[in-house]
């Protein structure tokens, strides 16, 4: 059983468990450490890059999506230490994450001919509009709204403006201890994606991951070992379900150790 999840989402974006819910959803699954991941947001009740919340270690970390040529991946920035360029990246981010779920909930009302009880705000994203289409009475629940009405080629999908991977990177590069690949076997190219680790902004790629299906994670430890990477894992969880993958012991310490050397100077050359 792992003892650290280094991926989880709080109301901060679009998971359902508010960060004073972590530390007993994290006793629930006997998670010593939880890294709080959030979609471009700071937590704002983290100002530290590492804390204990009623006898739980949280990280403070960010999840940001970034373009590169063959499509879109997540980095996970843990340690986080914000520069200035960092938050102004996050903040145009999120003034773009609001004007997309206003174009998107538009689009859903008119189309459905229904009425969704939410209103664009930081933080948002699909996860939010298909619960409110699920709730709205209209004939899709959140799945079907993914797979319907707002998932990628859906008439209702609008695409977002993200920062180039190179930027993207550099920006975490500069703020946090230890950056990662996310979930690299969940992307339509994960040789393209595990390819990105040889950027000197790499430290790391998240090994463990439920992907909900038998998958083969050979080149994922190919690539941890021909780069020398640290490895990561987590839930990803958006809802109170913790450690459905993560650290173990010694892997967590290797990264411990890491993240503890590096958040004494973020700031890389």
């Amino acid at each position: 059983m792992p003892v650290a999840d280094l991926h989880v989402h709080t109301t901060n974006s679009d998971g359902t468990m508010k960060l004073d819910e972590v530390p007993e959803a994290a006793r629930a699954a006997d998670v010593d450490v939880v890294a709080v991941t959030d979609h471009e947001r700071l937590h704002p009740d983290l100002d530290t890059p590492t804390d204990e919340l009623d006898g739980t270690t949280a990280i403070h970390g960010i999840e940001l999506r970034v373009e590169t040529e063959r499509g879109q991946v997540d980095l996970l920035g843990y340690g986080v230490e914000p520069t200035a360029e960092l938050r102004r990246e996050l903040d145009r981010l999120q003034e773009d994450r609001i004007e997309r779920g206003r174009a998107i909930i538009g689009c859903v009302e008119e189309r459905l001919d229904c009425d969704l009880a939410l209103e664009p705000a930081e933080g948002i994203g699909r996860p939010h509009i298909a619960r409110a289409i699920d709730e709205s009475g209209a004939d899709y629940d959140y799945q079907g709204a993914f797979a319907e009405v707002i998932g990628s080629d859906c008439p209702c999908f609008v695409a977002r403006d993200l920062p180039p991977f190179e930027r993207g990177a550099a920006l975490l590069a500069e703020s946090c201890g230890v950056v990662s690949l996310a979930h690299p076997l969940r992307y339509g190219d994960p040789e393209s994606a595990l390819a990105l680790t040889k950027s000197t902004y790499v430290d790391a790629v998240e090994r463990y991951y439920d992907y909900g299906r038998p998958v083969d994670v050979t080149p994922v430890e190919h690539t941890v070992e021909q780069y020398g990477l640290l490895t990561t894992g987590g839930s990803d969880a958006h809802d109170d379900t913790l450690g459905r993958a993560g650290l173990d012991g010694d892997e967590y310490r290797a990264f411990d150790e890491r993240l503890s050397a590096s958040t004494r100077s973020v700031h890389r050359t």
